[in-house]
């Protein structure tokens, strides 16, 4: 099998971050959440395909640096083409079935189990799903007793949403389903192409552990937070000469000697936390300075920014240098 992995958006919701990476090169309890969504990967996939948009160029860079276990080849898009217009545009050649991913997911997830389900099926996808209260951001499946999707509606409003099954953004879908999307324009594979495929048969495959995507803030600290306790952060010890409750990933050149860390932070290559700082429940990026004396909590900190000495940051999103106003 192949899987075929979406990597598009602009990632507004994590900017000013994004301005400089894609988000899904941020790092989440030690690795980028690129990695952590290609680790749900079973054994018989034998190519990744990575759908690229904005900034293709960082991460074809990054995967050729740190070359995953699969063949991973990556297909850009001049332009923005939504979800199906991505899958078509990067989608020749794939396996039947294949894998579609996308790229900022965080979960627990037997992709192996869901693949033979949907050879057993006989439908021509097999679509994951999560169970959220707030279906709002999603789309939403309309379930029978088999689990067989007889309605999906993308992004309903509270009184329309059929159930509180959401599509996951994991799946397996038989080739032929791109020679249903149209070409030469974007096109949203959910909206335009899924509510058609339902009567040649698409199942959903109930997940019953964690999920999130994330995409906003909290979200992303949220996942981070999950595959930490679900001992996907590595050891979680704390650096030589931190102090603290961990999980603490610490990342190559990253130092905290005499801070306190902990818990759920992620220390970039080369992030350096000075003596007496305290940092929880954040992500610091390669080259991050906080410096003595400082706190940070609940934030994701861009590449190279500093954190004046005895400054307190909290729920922020930053990057590009010191804060203008720390409190």
């Amino acid at each position: 099998m192949k899987a075929l992995v979406l990597i598009g958006g602009f990632g507004t919701r994590l900017r000013p971050i994004t301005y400089l990476v894609p988000k899904q090169l941020i790092p989440l309890a030690g690795k980028p959440m690129l990695y952590h969504v290609l680790d749900l990967l079973p054994p018989e996939v034998e190519e990744v395909v990575l759908a690229t948009g904005y900034k293709a160029e960082l991460v074809e860079a990054y995967v050729r640096a740190h070359p995953p276990r699969w063949p991973v080849r990556t297909v850009p898009e001049a332009q923005p083409l939504g979800t199906g217009g991505g899958m078509k545009n990067a989608g020749g050649g794939m396996s039947d079935p294949f894998f579609l991913l996308n790229s900022d997911v965080i979960a627990a997830a037997d992709l192996g189990a869901m693949a033979r389900r949907h050879r057993s099926s006989g439908g021509v996808g097999t679509m994951a799903l999560a169970s959220v209260e707030d279906t709002r951001p999603y789309g939403v499946a309309a379930l029978d007793a088999d689990d067989r999707i007889t309605a999906f509606v993308e992004k309903p409003e509270p009184r329309d949403a059929p159930s509180h099954w959401i599509n996951a953004g994991l799946a397996v879908w038989a080739a032929a389903v791109l020679d249903r999307i149209p070409t030469g324009r974007p096109v949203s594979f959910e909206r335009e192409v899924v509510p058609g495929l339902l009567a040649a048969r698409v199942y959903g495959h109930r997940l019953e552990r964690y999920w999130d995507d994330a995409g906003t803030p909290d979200r992303l600290l949220n996942a981070q937070r999950l595959l930490f306790d679900d001992g996907r952060g590595g050891d979680g010890r704390l650096p030589p000469g931190a102090h603290g409750t961990g999980p603490v990933a610490t990342l190559e050149g990253a130092t905290a000697h005499d801070a306190h860390l902990g818990p759920y932070v992620t220390l970039g290559p080369n992030a350096r936390v000075e003596p007496g700082a305290r940092v929880r429940n954040s992500v610091l990026m390669d080259g991050v300075v906080v410096g003595r004396d400082a706190r940070v909590e609940g934030s994701i900190l861009g590449p190279g920014f500093r954190v004046p000495d005895g400054a307190r940051v909290e729920n922020a999103v930053l990057a590009g240098g010191d804060p203008e106003t720390p409190s």
